[in-house]
C-alpha cells in the first residue's frame, strides 16, 4: 500500500501528513508538498502514530450501561428528540459539537438543527477559542475573513505576536517565521504576560498587564495619527474614524503596565515598518473583552493601510484543526452557512429555498456558556455532545457536569469509552477518529486540506456526518440521504455559490460539481475558489462587506484586569486539549506529565509554597491540587496553569472547574485567562511516585497518571499514611499476596520503597517519602518487564547505565541530563551543535528556546573567567 495524503488533526496550522498503514499500525511523517507545512511536523504530529490504538475506545453503540446496536441507538435518539420538540418546541434540544470535527460533519449538525429541527441552538467548543476573532472581523469587516497567508509571516518586516506562544501552540507556522528571522532579518515582538518559550527568541518582549492589549494598541493608534501615519486613502472608506480615534487619544498608558521606554519601542518597531503582520491567538481572545480587543489590532491596521498586502496584515490563529471549517459551515450558535447572517431574512430565504427547509431558524441561538445554564436549568431538555469533553473544557466546569448530569436525555459521540463527559450520557454513541475519517478541514489561512483513512474504523465505530444523517431521517426530514462525504462537501460547494451571489466571502462553488474521484484526488486550496476569484488576499482593493463596502472602526475603550491573583491558563508543549489523543502517547507524557500552577518566587515565599510542593487553587467554590513549579517567567500575583488534565488523569486536575469564565458581551466567548483565584499550600502527609506494567488508577489526594512505554507512571501524595505500606501497594496495582516483594522501609525518614517481582522482573513499584520523591524517574519506569537486580529500589541507575533524565526533545526522546553533559563538556556551545550532536531540536523545533536556556545555563565558564 502506498503512502495516503491526509492532515494532521491538531492545532489551526493544518500540517499535511504523509501516511503509510503497517502490520501493527502506521507510519506518520511530514508532507514535503503540503503548502503549510513543507515536510515539518511538530512533536504532536510526528508522535500521530501512538495515538491511534484500540487502547480506550468505544466499540458499540452503548444504551445506558448495556450495549445496543446501531439501529436501537438511533431509533432513540430520534425518538427522544422528536418527542421533546414536540413536547416543548425545537428551542428545548441543543447540540454542542466541536473544531475537531471535519467540515462535512459540521455542515450535516448545522443543516439539521437550523435547518430543518428550527433552531439555533447549536454551539461549538470553538466558542472557547475564536469566537471574539469571528466577531471582531465581522464588527470591522462585514463578515469573518481572515485577510491574510502564511506567507505574509515570512515576507513582513515585524512580526507581532499577542497573547501566542507560538513556539509551543503552532510551532511549524513558528518554525516558518523564525527561518524567515534568520534570512531576512524579521524583527519579531511578543506581547505576553508570561515570558514563554516564545518570548526567548523575539526582539522584544512586553510583559503587558493582564488585559492590557487593547490599551497597547489603542495608544500605537494615537501614536500613528500623532506621527501623520494614517492612510488617508484609506480612511475614505473606513466609518468610525474619528470615534475610534477619540478613544485611543483618551487611553491611559498605565493600564498596559509597560513603561515609556518599552511603549516607544513598540511604536517605533510597529510605526517604522510598511510590512507588520499581528498575530493574535487565546491571549486575545479568551477574554471578557476580547471582541474588542481583536479591534483595536483591526483598527490599527485598517487606519495605517496594512493590510491585504504582501507582508502586512491582521491574522486570527486558530486554536484547533477546523474552527474555521466550523465557522465556514455556520457552525456557531449567531451564523448561518457559509458565512450568511442568520438576522439577515435575505439570507435565510436562499438558506431555506437551496436547503428546501422546513423551519428554518429566525434567530441566533445560545452561545456555549449560556446552553449550558440552559441545561442546568431545564430549559434544555435533549443535548446531543459531539467530539469534545466540555465538562472538563468549559468554565465552570463542574456546574456544566451537574448540568449535564440533570438533563433529561444527552448523547454523547466520542471516540473514547471513558471520558468525564461521556460517564454522563444515557446513549453513548462510538464514534471514528483520525485516521478512519474522511473529509476536509480548513486551516487558519483559509486552506482547505483533505483528511483521509488509512484503516476502517474499529468495531461499530462510524463517521458523525452519518450518525446524524440516520437520525435525521428517522426523524423524517428530507435532504440526508448522502453515502459518501464528497456528495456532502459538493452540496456545501453548491450553498457557498448561493452565498457568493449574496456578497460573502465564502465561495468555493468552483467545487460543487465535484464527484467522488475529484474529491479523494482534492488538492489543498485557499478559498475563495470560484469563477471570479482563487485564493489570495483580501481587502487590498479597499472593499469590504459591509452592505456599503466600507470598513468599521470600533471605538475601544480599554479596561483592566484587578485582583491579588489572576490566574493565566493554557497549552503545554507536547499534550492537546484533554489529553484522550496525546495521553496515549508515552513519549507525550515525558516532557510535563502533571498538572502544575507555574507561581513567581516572590508569591512562592508569601504563600508558603515549596518548590514542587503542591498547591491548592481555589476559585468559584472549586479548587484545584497542582504540583508547584517557581519560576520568574510568570509574574508577581499572575500563576499560570495548563487546562490538559482532567479527571481521567489526575486526581484534582481539572482547572475548568476553578475559572468563572464571564462571558464577552460581543462574541460570548468566555474568560479563561484572567480568573481571580486564592492559592494556598497544601502539605500532604506522604509523596510517592509508582510505575507499573498494568493500568491502575490511585486512590488518595493527589496523583496524575501518565502512559508510558512500559507501562504507567504516577505521582501521587495522601494525607493519611497506610498502617501497611505493602499491603496499600498490592490494592494501588492490583496485585495478590503471592507476589514477591522487596521492600526498604526508614520510618524514621518517613521513606518506604517497594518493588513487586513476577518471574523475576519488575511488575510494578511504589517509592514513598515525606518530601517530594527524589529518584529517577526515567529509569526506573525503564526497568518494569527487566530483571529485577540488588539496586533496584535505589532509584538510580548504576555507572554503565547513564540517566538521560527528563525529556525535552519529544521529538527525539533526547533527556535533559544527556543535554547539559554535552553543553557542560564544551562540545555543544550552540542549539546547532546540539543538534549535530544529539538531534535534539532537530525535528520540529519546539524545543529550541528550552535548548538555548539550557546552553545559558550549563556552558562552561570561558579559561579566564574559570582561573
Amino acid at each position: 500500500m502506498g503512502e495516503i495524503r491526509s492532515t494532521c488533526p491538531y492545532c489551526g496550522v493544518g500540517c499535511g501528513v504523509l501516511l503509510r498503514a503497517t502490520a501493527t499500525g502506521v507510519e506518520v511523517r511530514g508532507d514535503p508538498d503540503h503548502p503549510a507545512n513543507r515536510g515539518r511536523l511538530c512533536s504532536k504530529g510526528a508522535a500521530l502514530a501512538e495515538t491511534v490504538g484500540p487502547e480506550g475506545r468505544l466499540l458499540a453503540p452503548m444504551i445506558g450501561e448495556r450495549a445496543a446496536d446501531w439501529d436501537e441507538a438511533l431509533d432513540l435518539v430520534a425518538a427522544r428528540f422528536r418527542r421533546t420538540i414536540a413536547d416543548h418546541g425545537p428551542d428545548a434540544v441543543a447540540f454542542y459539537v466541536s473544531g475537531q470535527c471535519l467540515t462535512e460533519d459540521y455542515y450535516v449538525a448545522n443543516k439539521l438543527m437550523k435547518g430543518f429541527i428550527g433552531s439555533a441552538n447549536i454551539d461549538t467548543n470553538s466558542r472557547l477559542c475564536m469566537a471574539s476573532a469571528v466577531a471582531g472581523h465581522r464588527r470591522a469587516f462585514g463578515t469573518d475573513t481572515v485577510p491574510g497567508l502564511y506567507e505574509d509571516f515570512e515576507l513582513a518586516d515585524v512580526v507581532v505576536l499577542v497573547g501566542s506562544n507560538m513556539a509551543w501552540c503552532h510551532p511549524v507556522l513558528f518554525q516558518r517565521l523564525m527561518a524567515a528571522r534568520a534570512a531576512r532579518g524579521t524583527r519579531v515582538v511578543v506581547i505576553d504576560p508570561r515570558r514563554t518559550p516564545t518570548c526567548d527568541s523575539a526582539d522584544l518582549h512586553l510583559p503587558i498587564a493582564p488585559g492590557g492589549d487593547a490599551a497597547l494598541f489603542n495608544l500605537a493608534l494615537a501614536e500613528a495619527a500623532r506621527r501623520g501615519l494614517l492612510d488617508r486613502d484609506r480612511l475614505r472608506n473606513i466609518e468610525g474614524v474619528e470615534a475610534a480615534l477619540a478613544a485611543a487619544r483618551a487611553t491611559d498608558p498605565g493600564l498596559t503596565g509597560l513603561g515609556p521606554q518599552q511603549l516607544a519601542a513598540f511604536f517605533d518597531l510597529w510605526l517604522g515598518a510598511e510590512k507588520v503582520v499581528t498575530a493574535w491567538s487565546m491571549g486575545i481572545n479568551q477574554s471578557d473583552t476580547g471582541t474588542d480587543k481583536v479591534n483595536a489590532i483591526l483598527n490599527l491596521h485598517l487606519a495605517t493601510g496594512r493590510i491585504g498586502k504582501p507582508g502586512a496584515g491582521p491574522f486570527s490563529l486558530t486554536g484547533q484543526p477546523n474552527a474555521m471549517g466550523g465557522r465556514e459551515v455556520g457552525g456557531l450558535s449567531n451564523m448561518l452557512a457559509c458565512h450568511l447572517n442568520i438576522e439577515d431574512a435575505a439570507h435565510r430565504a436562499a438558506v431555506r429555498g437551496f436547503w428546501a427547509a422546513p423551519a428554518l431558524a429566525e434567530r441566533p441561538g445560545l452561545k456555549a456558556v449560556d446552553l449550558f445554564r440552559a441545561v442546568g436549568d431545564g430549559r434544555i431538555k435533549a443535548l446531543w455532545i459531539m467530539c469534545t469533553n466540555p465538562v472538563v473544557s468549559m468554565p465552570q466546569a463542574d456546574r456544566v457536569a451537574q448540568a449535564i448530569a440533570g438533563c433529561d436525555f444527552v448523547v454523547v459521540s466520542d471516540m473514547m469509552a471513558e471520558t468525564d463527559t461521556m460517564r454522563l450520557a444515557h446513549v453513548r454513541l462510538p464514534a471514528a477518529g483520525w485516521g478512519e475519517k474522511d473529509g476536509t478541514v480548513t486551516n487558519s489561512e483559509r486552506r482547505i486540506s483533505r483528511q483521509r483513512p488509512f484503516r476502517a474504523p474499529p468495531g461499530q465505530a462510524r463517521a458523525d456526518w452519518w450518525q446524524m444523517a440516520q437520525v435525521a431521517r428517522r426523524m423524517g426530514f428530507a435532504g440526508f440521504d448522502w453515502d459518501h462525504p464528497a456528495q456532502i462537501f459538493a452540496e456545501h460547494a453548491a450553498l457557498s455559490g448561493v452565498a457568493g451571489a449574496l456578497g460573502s466571502d465564502f465561495d468555493i462553488s468552483d467545487h460543487a460539481g465535484i464527484t467522488r474521484a475529484g474529491y479523494d484526488a482534492l488538492a489543498p486550496f485557499v478559498w475563495p475558489a470560484n469563477a471570479h476569484r482563487r485564493g489570495g488576499r483580501f481587502f487590498a482593493d479597499g472593499r469590504f462587506h459591509h452592505p456599503d463596502g466600507r470598513a468599521r472602526m470600533i471605538a475601544v475603550a480599554p479596561q483592566a484586569v484587578a485582583g491579588p491573583m489572576i490566574l493565566n491558563t493554557g497549552r503545554v508543549r507536547d499534550h492537546w486539549h484533554t489529553m484522550s489523543r496525546t495521553g496515549l502517547s508515552p513519549r507525550l507524557n515525558q516532557h510535563m506529565a502533571e498538572p502544575y500552577l507555574e507561581v513567581h518566587p516572590d508569591d512562592a515565599r508569601r504563600l508558603g509554597l515549596e518548590p514542587d510542593g503542591l498547591a491548592r487553587v481555589a476559585g468559584q467554590g472549586r479548587a484545584a491540587l497542582l504540583r508547584v513549579l517557581v519560576s520568574d517567567r510568570v509574574a508577581p500575583g499572575q500563576p499560570f496553569a495548563p487546562i490538559h488534565w482532567t479527571g481521567e488523569t489526575a486526581a484534582q486536575g481539572r482547572i475548568g472547574a476553578v475559572v468563572e469564565g464571564a462571558a464577552d458581551p460581543v462574541s460570548g466567548q468566555p474568560a479563561l485567562k484572567s480568573g481571580a483565584v486564592a492559592v494556598a499550600p497544601f502539605v500532604p502527609a506522604w509523596f510517592g511516585y509508582a510505575v507499573a506494567a498494568r493500568p491502575f488508577r490511585p486512590d488518595c489526594a493527589y496523583w496524575a497518571r501518565a502512559a508510558h512505554a512500559r507501562g504507567m507512571t504516577a505521582e501521587l501524595a495522601g494525607g493519611h499514611i497506610p498502617a501497611d505500606w505493602e499491603a496499600a501497594a498490592r490494592r494501588l496495582f492490583g496485585l495478590g499476596p503471592g507476589l514477591q516483594a522487596q521492600v526498604y522501609a526508614d520510618p524514621s525518614r518517613g521513606r518506604t520503597r517497594l518493588a513487586f517481582i513476577d518471574g523475576g522482573a519488575l511488575v510494578a513499584a511504589l517509592f514513598v517519602d515525606r518530601a517530594p520523591v527524589a529518584v529517577s524517574r526515567a529509569h526506573v519506569a525503564a526497568l518494569l518487564g527487566e530483571p529485577a537486580g540488588p539496586a533496584l529500589l535505589s532509584g538510580r541507575p548504576g555507572a554503565d547505565r547513564p540517566d538521560p533524565g527528563p525529556t525535552v526533545c519529544a521529538c527525539l526522546a533526547v533527556g535533559l541530563n544527556t543535554i547539559a553533559a554535552a553543553i557542560a563538556s564544551g562540545a555543544c556551545p550552540t542549539v546547532a551543535a546540539l543538534g549535530d550532536s544529539l538531534g535534539a531540536g532537530t525535528s520540529c523545533g519546539a524545543c529550541r528556546p528550552e535548548l538555548a536556556a539550557l546552553i545559558a545555563r550549563h556552558a562552561p565558564l570561558p579559561k579566564e573567567a574559570a582561573e
